[in-house]
């Protein structure tokens, strides 16, 4: 898979292709849907898939911190894209060049001129241009014009609810990792590369392999059981206890996951992991002193054995290979993209 970064990148030979447009934030089974239709589409034409991203993504141009927490970084968006067998991404850079080109623009410079887009998937709820008239119609008006067809994405479903970013990410929030996992298709995880940090995990017996995070606002915070993988181990899992926030006891220039694996001691610097949160233990919480978060550290190892405890790791189906608490299904509210008038492309929540 080719990633292309900005329009004055792509050449002759990635024109002419099946094309979507999206933030595919998760890439969860409904995004998984839509690329399945250019997939089929692309068969048909003997033609390239494109996915078309933003970065950032246009709520988080416009609301900053309130924007909605991210799934996935744009490295491991990339990556599942490409799992899922697209074959180019472009990612657009999300500023205000982008952000004041009308939708009649949108379509000549990106779609046209730029991808030469013979066929095009795309919410029939998708919005883009700074006057707002994009929409599915004048796409579709357009491309008999320009000589590109339009085809509206199919709504996916899971037990009679849509699947959309929104819904994933509110299942994580109240701890519905099973559930959460089956609209990712997945078990939702974070990846990053160790890197040094306080060390005062060490101090107490509790050495943390620290994973910086994005800033902005987080989609998990707390504390929980997990599962790590180390890249190169040969899948293998150790069960740990992992931190996510803003450690407000020791404080943080920046958000962090902190992974103390259970009865293992290794050297872990400039390594790989994936971490799976599988149940959680508490939320964040400020401790008057180091020595209390001490006394609770502990209580969070005990706690987090006695979720492994419970769990068999007999052979198991995709997600259930590790052990997902469930919870209630919560109700996602309705939210929007961007704020009227003011995106180029927005559409869905993915």
């Amino acid at each position: 898979m080719e990633v292309i970064r900005g329009l004055h990148n792509l050449r002759e030979r990635h024109r002419g292709t099946v094309a979507t447009i999206g933030n595919f934030d998760g890439v969860h089974l409904g995004h998984r849907a839509i690329l399945d239709q250019c997939h089929a589409e692309a068969a048909r034409r003997d033609l390239a898939v494109t996915a078309v991203v933003f970065e950032p993504q246009p709520r988080e141009y416009f609301a900053g911190d309130q924007a909605p927490p991210r799934l996935t970084r744009l490295r491991d968006k990339v990556k599942l894209l490409g799992e899922c067998g697209v074959d180019r991404v472009l990612c657009l850079p999300f500023n205000e060049s982008l952000r004041q080109l009308t939708a009649a623009q949108f379509i000549d410079r990106v779609l046209v001129e730029g991808l030469d887009v013979q066929h095009l998937v795309v919410g029939d709820d998708f919005r883009f241009g700074c006057d707002r008239r994009g929409d599915f119609a004048l796409l579709t008006e357009a491309g008999k014009c320009q000589g590109f067809t339009v085809e509206h994405t199919l709504t996916f479903r899971v037990d009679d609810d849509r699947v959309s970013s929104t819904r994933v990410r509110t299942l994580l929030a109240c701890g519905n990792f099973k559930a959460a996992a089956q609209l990712l298709g997945r078990a939702y995880c974070f990846r990053g590369r160790v890197v040094p940090d306080q060390q005062r995990g060490r101090t107490i017996g509790v050495p943390t392999a620290n994973l910086p995070l994005l800033p902005g606002p987080l989609v998990l915070r707390g504390v929980y059981a997990a599962m790590v993988e180390v890249e190169g181990d040969s899948g293998t899992r150790y069960p740990a206890v992992v931190n996510i926030g803003w450690r407000p006891t020791v404080g943080s220039v920046r958000p962090v996951l902190e992974a103390h694996l259970l009865d293992v001691e290794r050297d872990l610097y400039g390594r790989r992991l994936t971490v799976v949160p599988c149940a959680k233990l508490r939320g964040e919480e400020s401790f008057a002193d180091f020595a209390a978060l001490k006394t609770q550290i502990y209580a969070d190892i005990d706690r987090a054995r006695e979720v492994f405890a419970r769990y068999d790791s007999g052979r198991r189906p995709f997600f259930e290979e590790y052990p997902l608490a469930s919870a209630p299904r919560a109700r996602e509210a309705v939210t929007q993209d961007s704020p009227a008038g003011q995106g180029p492309a927005d559409h869905d929540d993915g």
